[in-house]
């Protein structure tokens, strides 16, 4: 459902996104909220880091999990699961406009029968779902063009940041990739400052000609779009999650 107010209030106290409503949604895709998303809908347990069974997805998609924290207009997360149907995908919006995109992409292509398709919506803060997520889970996580949040003091809302660093680090499985991508250059530095300092995570293309260019294999965005028409250049980073020790903690080497 639609939520009723456009604030965007957390109870985790720094709000890492905007406003949760944009124009007035069509008819049509009014009804796809209404409809669709309550099927696709993943409904957390009561109990945050409870064991949380994969088998709220079909049969056909348990070789791995993937996690898109913001996917936007879906745009990515459509293509990614349409060329993987294998493959598990859980995708975190808050903004209501951005779910109706999505659910539209997966009614045209086939992907919107909880039976059938391998895509499923959580609407709302990603740190939520991390939590909830069993540990060493997700196969693979995306956090594309995440709001920059350019003002010095709003930088506590930035995304990337520790905790969800943490969070990720908990739930991603040894050898796991982390994707990110920014047209953002201060950002870009931001996040290379965390995750560069963050015991859990391996920079693995840290050459220019490596992170400049979108590998064949990740779909492009609408915000890359408009960075590109706007003349900002993207940049694309991956990490790996390091191994675990037997004793959980990380092993020294990447």
């Amino acid at each position: 459902m639609e939520p009723k107010s456009n604030s965007a209030v957390s109870r985790h106290g720094a709000v890492l996104f905007g406003r949760r409503r944009g124009p007035k949604l069509r008819p049509a895709r009014r009804r796809l909220l209404d409809d669709v998303l309550p099927r696709l809908r993943a409904d957390l347990p009561n109990d945050a880091l409870s064991s949380r069974p994969l088998d709220l997805y079909p049969p056909h998609a348990q070789d791995d999990l993937w996690l898109e924290v913001g996917f936007g207009g879906g745009e990515h997360l459509l293509a990614v699961a349409e060329a993987n149907p294998h493959i598990a995908f859980l995708g975190c919006e808050p903004f209501v406009n951005g779910v109706a995109r999505l659910l539209s992409g997966l009614v045209g292509a086939g992907l919107a029968d909880p039976a059938a398709g391998n895509v499923r919506i959580y609407p709302d803060d990603a740190r939520d779902l991390i939590a909830a997520l069993p540990e060493a889970s997700v196969g693979r996580a995306f956090i594309l063009f995440p709001d920059p949040w350019p003002k010095s003091r709003h930088h506590k809302r930035r995304l990337v940041n520790k905790d969800v660093l943490d969070g990720l680090a908990r739930t991603m499985k040894n050898g796991a990739e982390l994707r990110i991508a920014t047209d953002h250059r201060a950002y870009c530095r931001w996040i290379l400052a965390r995750i560069l300092t963050h015991t859990e995570f391996a920079w693995t293309n840290g050459h220019r000609r490596s992170w400049a260019s979108r590998p064949p294999d990740w779909p492009g965005t609408r915000y890359e779009q408009k960075a590109a028409a706007a003349g900002r250049d993207s940049v694309y980073l991956i990490f790996r999650r390091r191994a675990r020790t037997k004793r959980g903690d990380i092993a020294g080497s990447p």
